[in-house]
């Protein structure tokens, strides 16, 4: 059996590839398990400063969850579908989105239900002209379970979102853009090169305050302004001590480029 996500290092960015392209890379329990597994490996090597997050093949990024596997779950109760399938995708998505690195996603073909819960998740996204998108759930009796019904809103707004969740209508990637959920469309063929562009342009920073910027929004914003003013006060303290810190100012005042160490 092919690995369900693959991992190739390109450099400083790691660029994972969900891989059931016969399934539509669908997100089946040991796909969620393996993408969760190699995200603790990326987080403990400090040379990986980006992940892109795509699909196999020209048709999907992710249609969502397995629903012949969680079905099965289901059927044996509540409590065991909350254990084995609504909590196995909080869970990847919560990871995703608070991940200490940018992750990117790169939205190569259809994103339905899970997928689109990813894209949600992710720190940053860039769709091809390909893509589709949709929160299909309620046209199976479900609503959504990795996280949808709450990132959603807040991205796209209370009634923007609500439509899309109570129709399970599917919608383009220029409408994706419109709403907050991705940054970017671009030409199917420039997909890949745009997500590294993005990537590159990040790593010209320090990796520190990337990772202090990330914790800060994904932190604050689920709090008040001011709970949110106290964790960038908490992260800027974190930073203020750092050999990057310094570097970059003392480069900035010196006119030239920072080298930063990522100490």
């Amino acid at each position: 059996m092919s690995e369900r996500v693959t991992v190739e290092e390109r450099g400083a960015i790691a660029v994972l590839t969900l891989n059931r392209p016969e399934r539509l890379n669908a997100l089946d329990y040991a796909t969620n398990d393996r993408l969760l597994a190699l995200l603790d490996r990326i987080e403990g090597e400090p040379g990986i400063r980006a992940v892109i997050l795509t699909g196999a093949g020209d048709r999907a990024f992710s249609a969502g969850g397995d629903i012949h596997e969680f079905t099965e779950s289901i059927r044996r109760g509540a409590e065991e579908a909350v254990r084995e399938f609504c909590r196995r995708g909080q869970a990847m998505t919560a990871r995703l989105e608070s991940f200490s690195r940018p992750v990117i996603a790169a939205v190569n073909g259809i994103a339905y239900g899970g997928g689109c819960e990813i894209t949600e998740a992710v720190h940053l996204a860039i769709a091809s002209d390909r893509a589709m998108f949709a929160k299909p759930e309620i046209r199976i009796g479900i609503p959504p379970t990795f996280g949808g019904t709450q990132r959603l809103p807040r991205l796209a707004g209370r009634k923007r979102a609500l439509e899309l969740l109570l129709t399970g209508d599917a919608f383009t990637p220029q409408r994706a853009l419109e709403l907050g959920l991705v940054n970017a469309v671009v030409p199917h063929q420039d997909l890949l090169p745009a997500a590294f562009s993005l990537a590159e342009r990040i790593l010209q920073h320090s990796p520190l305050a990337a990772s202090r910027i990330i914790g800060a929004v994904t932190r604050g914003l689920n709090t008040t302004i001011h709970e949110g003013l106290a964790i960038e006060r908490e992260q800027f303290a974190r930073m203020a001590g750092t050999a990057d810190a310094l570097e970059g100012l003392t480069a900035w005042i010196e006119r030239r480029q920072p080298v930063y160490s990522g100490t």
